[in-house]
């Protein structure tokens, strides 16, 4: 299958008053045409920002993407111009935000929101992009939608507004949507119709869909790749039945431990991760996770990791990768 998105050795660091922030530090991945992915990890690992820099949406300063490629049907997005660069965002990449509220501009109906970019984007006359904003509407599952286009954003519940923000993302027929958290500030029942509506219209329409959260429990369902990044970099990558089934590193292992499951006991205790992840300047030469892991050696303290083959496709960076469920049996 083609790639339609490939990220290659990406570096984006924030340079404060007090040192260097290394948020995203050399991670490379890659989307197949249609293919769902997750990129997994918690607050601070450096998730967002790496999505927010393949769209090349880092403030700056004090945000800077350093080094890297990001080839997306063939050509580095990284080296287009900015009036380019507007071309291929929200046209040709679509991109879900966190928080609906704040991507909405306030003062302008829903209807002009989603006619301005189908009139930007694909030259649609005025009556036209409002009879297919009409039709986004219905296709996310906003009720009398026709009569919606008038309304505000202050006028939506929360979850009817994250349908509105995939709709927008998938109103010029996207390749790629990116999604950065779309559920963190919704309720447990409008979590799973958010991204089903998602994903079922990314299968209907072939678009590849890069979902970004910190909660394994949600994409379990949803994804065919997980990437876990953690203190800005990759850690653990494979498909959806290897991460959850054989994972390969401490802190994977850790995040699935931390996830209420239906299929133990109600008396089963969840198993933190204690600690608290790095401050990410001045990061020591050894594993980043080492001062929270229960099976860490004298190496993990001294050497960085690498990315290696664990299985096929599966990589993991660690040390003791290939006796990790042993490990984890034994310390049960």
């Amino acid at each position: 299958m083609a790639k339609v998105l490939e990220v290659k050795d990406l570096a984006t660091y924030f340079f404060t008053a007090d040192g260097v922030v290394k948020a995203v530090d050399g991670i490379s991945y890659h989307v197949d045409e249609g293919e769902s992915i997750a990129i997994v990890g918690e607050s601070g690992c450096g998730k967002s920002v790496s999505a927010l820099s393949v769209m090349r949406l880092v403030a700056s300063p004090p945000g800077r993407t350093v080094h890297g490629e990001v080839v997306f049907e063939g050509q580095d997005i990284l080296k287009l111009s900015e009036s380019e660069m507007r071309h291929v965002r929200g046209n040709r990449i679509g991109m879900v935000f966190q928080e609906p509220m704040t991507s909405l501009n306030p003062v302008l109906s829903i209807g002009y929101q989603l006619t301005e970019s189908l009139m930007l984007h694909l030259g649609m006359t005025r009556v036209d992009a409002r009879e297919r904003a009409g039709e986004l509407l219905n296709l996310v599952g906003i009720p009398d939608a026709e009569r919606r286009l008038k309304d505000y954003p202050h006028q939506f519940s929360g979850g009817m507004r994250q349908r509105v923000m995939i709709a927008l993302a998938l109103s010029c027929n996207p390749k790629i949507i990116i999604a950065d958290e779309p559920t963190t500030a919704l309720d447990v029942t409008i979590q799973a119709q958010v991204l089903e509506v998602m994903k079922s219209l990314a299968d209907e329409f072939g678009t590849a869909l890069i979902m970004i959260t910190h909660n394994l429990g949600v994409v379990a369902r949803y994804a065919q790749r997980v990437i876990v990044m953690y203190a800005g970099k990759i850690i653990e990558s494979g498909s959806a039945k290897q991460i959850y089934g054989d994972p390969r590193h401490p802190y994977t292992l850790g995040l699935l431990k931390s996830v209420p499951r239906l299929d133990e006991s109600r008396k089963e205790k969840l198993d933190p991760i204690e600690g608290l992840p790095p401050l990410l300047i001045n990061l020591p030469a050894a594993c980043s996770f080492a001062p929270r892991c229960k099976y860490a050696i004298d190496k993990c303290r001294s050497e960085v990791p690498q990315l290696e083959m664990a299985t096929d496709g599966h990589v993991s960076a660690c040390f003791r990768s290939k006796e990790l469920a042993q490990l984890a049996k034994a310390h049960a």
